[in-house]
């Protein structure tokens, strides 16, 4: 990916001082990330916001004066937004205010890390110039990527994966991301053959190789299957 930017502003949010410093002492291990702001209220975060608006947020949640879910809704133009709570129960909530992702304390080192790399890799496909535009005709789908277009036949896909406002096609060579969310492009009539099996991901019928109660096989690669998407993946499979 070219013109990628190579560093992002994030805000950190926290009323609790030693979780505060904690969130700031694991995202100073991410050189793509730059704090531009350490705050212990939502609004003094609100305020520095209306200033300069960063690239992406770390939440808590029960928070005085404004919880972190309000704080991400007023929030929403900020790419992305990682909770870190205590409260696992507010994980849905988190999700319907378009979390990123959303972390239990406290956190480990592992969970951290691999939240990092998605949010690297949604920042830079988020600023990324040019992967925008997508046509398809009965057996391809075509990806405009800066000036080119690059032809994808649908028999190479192996998955679609959601990631906010953009999806990824997954191909044995490599992943490319177009600017349309995983929902609008199952609803296109040359998608009809794939099914969604998880929040985050959706996979050719004819193409999963295996499959039990929470996750299945397409070509080489183990997908997790969501609860709520298992009923209409058993019934599609038995007829």
């Amino acid at each position: 990916m070219n013109d990628v930017k190579t560093d992002y502003k994030c805000f950190i949010v926290d009323d609790n001082k030693i979780d505060r410093l904690t969130t700031v002492s694991l995202v100073r291990k991410y050189p793509f990330l730059k704090i531009d702001g350490i705050f212990e209220s939502a609004p003094d975060a609100l305020d520095a916001a209306d200033k300069n608006l960063p690239d992406v947020i770390f939440l808590d949640i029960d928070m005085p004066e404004i919880c972190g879910l309000d704080l991400r809704t007023k929030l929403e133009k900020v790419p992305a937004c990682i909770f870190i709570t205590a409260y696992p129960d507010y994980a849905v909530p988190g999700f319907e205010v378009n979390a990123l992702d959303f972390l239990l304390k406290p956190v480990s080192l592992e969970r951290f890390d691999m939240t990092m790399k998605r949010l690297q890799y949604f920042l830079n496909i988020h600023f990324l110039a040019g992967l925008q535009e997508h046509a398809a005709d009965n057996g391809s789908i075509y990806i405009k990527e800066g000036r080119e277009h690059i032809k994808i036949r649908f028999s190479d896909i192996i998955y679609l994966e959601a990631l906010k406002d953009y999806t990824g096609i997954v191909t044995k060579e490599r992943k490319y991301c177009i600017l349309t969310p995983l929902g609008n492009l199952l609803r296109e009539k040359n998608f009809i053959n794939f099914i969604r099996i998880h929040r985050s991901y959706a996979v050719q019928q004819h193409m999963i190789r295996k499959v039990n109660s929470t996750e299945l096989t397409v070509d080489t690669i183990t997908l997790p299957v969501g609860r709520s998407f298992r009923e209409v993946l058993n019934s599609l499979l038995t007829k």
